[in-house]
């Protein structure tokens, strides 16, 4: 280690100091979503698929790519998106020869978290998975040997020599700022090389690193480029409805750790309206829960404040910050996070935080977000009355979650940190570990309970249950038999599947004989949760509650396409749609959209198709 590296305007000059340093074997570790060095690594990728005699590893996870159309409709939609937010987003060479089957026997990829749905279907990247908990990933990486790490940089201040005396690892901190702390000590030897990024925001905590921790640089404008920014997906009424529920969960003077997506997004905006509203917020939660429930609930404004500490930074906990949610500090810090990938919105809010402000995010290591290991008293006494909140794809009426994969063992996303966080929930004294559940899913017009009886794939076992939310309600899991788990998840459930569920349990010796279905859980239907709120009420709980990322007509066309989407397949069903929309006539908003789509004066028989399904399916 040297006190300045020496820095590199040109990539391939860069490789050629790589491979005089470490030879032909050189095993990667590059930061997972968007702390990717992506010139570096293509340009290292290149010279392995050249030349045979290096032996590539690539250890890495959530490969960022751009979004791709499946359909014509879809790419009226997704190109001119596409070209606006990912055009100068250079593409992994990778990656592209992952998805072609194109990847030389000299090269391995080894992911332990993949972006979510991704990758089905992709024979070399299903096999070459590796299945880890994240905070279990930095020593998978020193038993790989691993010897290099590629990582996106923000550069500091410029000191007197015109070079920055500090860098900050922005994004991505989670496994990176461990190893360099390793190798600071001597415990361990590898290549530090950093890529410079003007666009990635200066983040402090372990984030912000001496010059000293990187051996290379690539410093040119000419490898600027813009962050990766993903739109945000719409929020359904369903997803309000698990939000304002998990809301009230959260007692004030707590901590807090929410995940990305739709239902995040709610969560955040559900808290918000709570801060900001809470008559409003009371007056939506009276509607969907009983008077009894709403006794053990917490529905006024905070006081005291949320302290943050998450595995990711998603939006909403800086909407939170802004809203005066998260408040309560903890060395001086109101988050604690290990990564962090959005929306534009994401960007935009933290260059408009003030400076003293975005101080207080302090970007660590999984090590530290992820587990109490490590200065465990400090970190016991600081997250007092813990929510951590995750999504799932199902839950067994026993309680055991499925969020990473399926039942033939294809790879969704990973593990990531869930495991993590619900383990830290049950070694806290008055931690809750709370998994957001939709109830039902629909495919090709079809629809499928996400609650079941069984199922051959299992990311949390049942032995860690504890508290499980739908749209229909809360169930409080922990410390409960098993009879008395399936009860309440069948409170839960959508009413269509209860009595199919609730016999497999009987037959299985896990329900009494006798038992029969309350009649409160048989309320439990899309048209009842529609029913429970007024359209004033619903105006409270917007599709995009934090911004999207789009434009309005693209906002609208999200929703649309996105029921297009579930039925799609089901010729009964878009035979529907095409009746109901050949019979209307589009209102101003609805021919915006059309417009965007290249659709407001359609040409031929598909094309009036394509028009008369938007019509069926865009908001008025």
């Amino acid at each position: 280690m040297s006190e300045q590296p020496a820095c590199f305007d040109d990539a391939e000059a860069l490789v050629d100091a790589i491979l005089q340093r470490l030879g032909n074997t050189l095993v990667v570790g590059l930061p997972l979503g968007l702390g990717k060095a992506n010139h570096l690594i293509n340009a290292l990728y290149l010279r392995a698929r050249d030349n045979a005699e290096i032996s590539l590893t690539i250890c890495t996870a959530l490969t960022l790519e751009a979004p791709s159309a499946s359909s014509d409709l879809e790419q009226r939609f997704l190109g001119p998106l596409a070209q606006r937010l990912f055009a100068e987003y250079p593409a992994l060479e990778y990656a592209k020869a992952m998805r072609s089957g194109e990847l030389p026997a000299n090269i391995q990829v080894r992911e332990f978290f993949l972006r979510p749905g991704g990758w089905l279907g992709v024979p070399r990247m299903q096999q070459d998975y590796t299945s880890l908990n994240y905070t279990h990933a930095l020593n998978t990486l020193l038993r790989w040997q691993v010897n290099l790490v590629l990582q996106l940089v923000a550069p500091g201040e410029p000191a007197a020599d015109g070079q920055p005396a500090r860098y900050s690892l922005s994004c991505n901190p989670d496994i990176s700022a461990d190893l360099l702390d390793r190798r600071q000590r001597g415990e361990l030897q590898l290549l530090s090389v950093g890529q410079v990024n003007h666009a990635l925001p200066y983040m402090g905590g372990a984030a912000e690193r001496p010059a000293s921790d990187f051996d290379l640089l690539l410093h040119s404008p000419q490898y600027d480029f813009p962050l990766f920014t993903p739109p945000h997906s719409p929020a359904a009424l369903k997803h309000h409805a698990i939000a304002l529920r998990v809301a009230s969960l959260v007692p004030d003077g707590g901590t807090l750790q929410i995940g990305i997506g739709s239902i995040g997004d709610a969560i955040a905006h559900a808290l918000r309206l709570r801060q900001q509203q809470p008559l409003d917020f009371q007056q939506l939660l009276q509607r969907l829960e009983t008077p009894e429930s709403l006794l053990e609930r917490h529905c006024e404004p905070f006081q005291t404040g949320l302290y943050g500490v998450t595995e990711m930074l998603v939006e909403g906990f800086l909407t939170l910050i802004e809203a005066g949610v998260i408040k309560r500090a903890v060395d001086g810090r109101l988050i604690h996070a290990g990564f962090f990938i959005g929306s534009p919105i994401l960007y935009e809010t933290l260059q408009r935080l003030p400076p003293e402000t975005r101080d207080r995010i302090a970007m660590m290591p999984v090590s530290f977000t992820n587990s109490l290991y490590g200065d465990e008293h400090s970190k016991r006494a600081a997250r007092q009355q813990a929510r951590f909140i995750n999504s799932a794809l199902m839950v067994s009426l026993t309680g055991a979650v499925t969020s990473d994969g399926l039942s033939d063992a294809q790879v969704i996303s990973g593990v990531g940190g869930q495991y993590d966080f619900i383990a830290q929930a049950f070694a806290l004294d008055d931690a809750r570990a709370i998994i957001t559940l939709p109830a039902t899913r629909t495919h090709k017009g079809r629809v499928s309970s996400n609650i079941c009886w069984q199922y051959a794939h299992t990311t949390i076992p049942r032995h860690l249950r504890d508290t499980v939310v739908t749209e229909y309600g809360v169930a409080e899991l922990r410390d409960k038999s098993d009879a008395e788990v399936i009860d309440a998840m069948l409170s839960v459930c959508d009413a269509r599947f209860q009595q199919e569920l609730m016999v497999q349990a009987q037959r299985a010796g896990k329900l009494p004989a006798d038992y029969r279905l309350p009649p409160a859980y048989q309320r439990n239907t899309p048209e009842q949760l529609a029913g429970l709120l007024t359209e004033t009420q619903r105006q409270w709980l917007p599709a995009f509650p934090l911004g999207s990322g789009l434009t309005a007509e693209e906002e609208d066309l999200a929703q649309g396409l996105g029921e297009l989407k579930t039925l799609n397949g089901n010729y009964k069903a878009m035979l529907s749609l095409l009746w109901r929309g050949w019979r209307r006539s589009a209102t101003a908003r609805q021919q915006a959209a059309l417009e965007r789509m290249q659709l407001a004066q359609a040409k031929g028989l598909r094309e009036r198709a394509y028009r008369a399904l938007l019509l069926a399916t865009l908001p008025a």
